[in-house]
């Protein structure tokens, strides 16, 4: 029987492989967003955070010691997240990241979308930290793609599918796998490649965004599944994403985090949903972790609020496993 031994939930902002001598130049392209979410919730540009902002608190944040410390801590806890998912010994990752419209665009975007190809290709990334320059191709799990598929369905999610990226479809990706995927097999998967199986998650794009319980149950379905497939296989599930941002919203994360910890339905099915838009939606993949994972401990290994503006916007950056 197949069984799901590891989780493991990830940030996966280009923040976190950029020196920290560049996340103010990054707080500086913040400047050009109008469609920021606040910490009350209200969607404004960035003049309109800088009126509400804690000037004086937010200016302790963004020293170069602070910023220096805190890209040290998440290069540590990225190291411990690789480190974790090969001593896990894994035959299979199912992996939950967001596509941001660079293979599903506006003319198709399903909710939930499971690969079952044989392959995908992942970009080159420089000059991001750790990231290679060159494109390559790495293997997928078609076997178990096809199997969550109709697993899925027989358990009543209308989940879309695609077996193949069409370099001609015209999004960003050009025909490969979406930045949330890239950064697993850039910053994570360092060492041999474990054939995968991504599912995408529609966070970001309105009117049809899984609801933090539709996210929660579809984890439980996914690991019902695995336990259903007739192999002999260790399998990790892992979320790729979050947490808060572009503005940093400590309040959120914490809500998020309890209900992770108690994998408390109730708690994270009253997660502000005003606030789940944006890089904050990104948090559903973890809500879908914690329920492929609630026979495994959650442990966080680290939390670390990554601001870059006078304004507050950032990446808080969440490092987690499920064992």
């Amino acid at each position: 029987m197949a069984r799901i031994v590891l989780g493991i939930g990830s940030s996966h902002s280009p923040q976190l492989s950029t020196a920290s001598e560049g996340w103010l130049a990054r707080g500086e392209n913040d400047k050009r967003h109008k469609q920021l979410v606040g910490i009350d919730g209200q969607v404004t540009d960035f003049e309109g955070l800088m009126e509400k902002a804690d000037v004086d608190r937010i200016a302790k944040e963004i020293t170069p010691e602070k910023m220096l410390d805190r890209h040290e801590r998440n290069q540590k806890s990225i190291a411990k997240l690789s480190k974790a998912l090969y001593e896990a010994n894994l035959d299979i990752l199912v992996m939950l990241g967001d596509d941001q419209q660079e293979y599903l665009l506006d003319d198709n975007m399903p909710g939930i979308c499971v690969f079952w190809g044989d392959e995908v290709k992942v970009h080159g990334g420089q000059p991001l930290i750790g990231y290679s320059a060159e494109d390559r191709t790495v293997p997928t799990h078609s076997a178990l793609g096809l199997h969550l598929i109709e697993y899925l369905v027989e358990s009543e999610f209308d989940v879309a599918c695609s077996n193949s990226l069409d370099p001609n479809k015209g999004g960003r990706a050009m025909g490969g796998i979406g930045h949330a995927f890239g950064y697993v097999y850039h910053r994570i998967m360092t060492e041999k490649v474990i054939p995968a199986v991504p599912i995408m998650v529609n966070t970001y794009y309105p009117p049809n965004q899984p609801t933090p319980k539709r996210c929660y149950d579809l984890g439980r379905a996914v690991r019902s599944a695995i336990e259903a497939w007739p192999n002999d296989a260790r399998v990790g599930v892992l979320a790729s994403g979050g947490l808060s941002h572009f503005v940093v919203d400590e309040g959120l994360d914490e809500m998020a985090l309890d209900g992770m910890k108690e994998r408390s339905v109730a708690k994270l099915g009253a997660l502000p949903r005003e606030k789940l838009h944006s890089g904050n939606s990104e948090i559903r993949n973890w809500i879908s972790v914690t329920g492929a994972t609630e026979h495994l401990k959650m442990e966080l290994v680290d939390y670390v609020p990554c601001y870059r503006s006078p304004a507050g916007t950032g990446c808080a950056m969440g490092f987690a496993t499920w064992t």
